[in-house]
């Protein structure tokens, strides 16, 4: 595969990251109004003249947004151009551009338009969305073809099902982490992992808020741990199955981790949040990997039972 394009896709997939870890600086600095009520510009100027903290992290995400907007335009088309006869890549093309702007245009929105906390928390997992397919895009890049189609994935029902699942529910998950933030309920509870040390249950919506995320991680983690637990019993020969839940399990260990320092650290420091988001986003773009593989196998199960067919008759 051309050397520039697998370059070009790394510094694109890096671009993705930036773009989200930039969007939490965003929401936790409390920036989102730093450029008053105006887009694309800021307080209707094209060079700011008061210049304000909020304004540099508000004004920065948008540049890094609108620039890596180009990026994830111009890998669509290459990667559409060079893997074309690849059966995911103008589906992955598609979805990462258009999700790119669409979460653009909700952050336009939130800025001309009040919007409410529960609509705000849509931004991140669009984000996410567009992140993971770029993500994709250059899995595929770097993907051998002539491996891939001598050893294909074959998945059962039961491990499909954990699949889907749990990307589903990992996509609420993310939900209720954003909202939290939105919601200025990080430090609700000041406790972990219960509420508060008397261990009553929460009495306050944000509390519940805090809780009801707390709650959905701890259920993702187990699920996730489970799931691990089975692709190291029963998929040993596979190893791409295998290893991408192993590296789940331990990207969902370190989300857990890193928000149970946020709330014992009293968000001191910004730099575990930011990395709470950076584990959801690399998590959840190794689940995706591996829906990318579930596709795989059902696509191939059809083949299989098609050629069954033919045989028979």
């Amino acid at each position: 595969m051309n050397r520039a394009l697998k370059t070009f896709a790394i510094i694109t997939t890096i671009g993705m990251l930036l773009v989200l870890i930039s969007g939490a600086v965003v929401t936790k600095t409390e920036s989102g109004e730093g450029c008053g009520a105006s887009w694309p510009l800021c307080h209707g100027e094209f060079v700011p003249s008061d210049i304000t903290f909020e304004l540099v992290i508000e004004l920065t995400h948008r540049l890094v947004t609108g620039t890596v907007g180009i990026l994830v335009l111009i890998l669509s088309i290459w990667t559409w151009k060079k893997l074309g006869h690849i059966r995911e890549t103008k589906f992955l093309s598609i979805l990462a551009f258009s999700f790119l702007v669409l979460q653009a245009l909700i952050g336009a929105a939130a800025v001309l338009w009040e919007q409410s906390s529960a609509v705000l928390a849509l931004h991140f997992g669009i984000s996410l969305i567009s992140f993971a397919a770029v993500f994709l895009l250059t899995l595929l890049v770097f993907e051998d073809r002539s491996k891939a189609k001598a050893q294909p994935v074959i998945i059962d029902r039961r491990m499909q099902f954990h699949m889907v699942g749990i990307i589903i529910y990992s996509y609420i998950v993310v939900y209720t982490g954003a909202l939290v933030r939105h919601k200025n309920a990080s430090l609700a509870c000041p406790e972990w992992p219960l509420c508060s040390k008397s261990g009553l249950l929460p009495t306050q919506s944000h509390e519940w808020i805090q809780m009801g995320h707390r709650f959905a991680a701890g259920l993702i983690f187990i699920w996730i741990m489970y799931a691990t637990y089975l692709a190291v019993r029963y998929y040993r020969e596979q190893k791409t199955i295998k290893n991408s839940f192993i590296v789940s399990a331990i990207l969902v260990s370190l989300q857990v981790m890193s928000g149970a320092t946020i709330v014992l650290t009293k968000l001191q420091f910004i730099g575990v949040a930011l990395l709470h988001a950076f584990f959801i986003s690399c998590l959840f773009g190794v689940l995706s990997y591996l829906i990318l593989l579930l596709t795989r196998s059902r696509h191939q199960q059809r083949i299989n039972n098609t050629i069954t067919k033919t045989t028979n008759i």
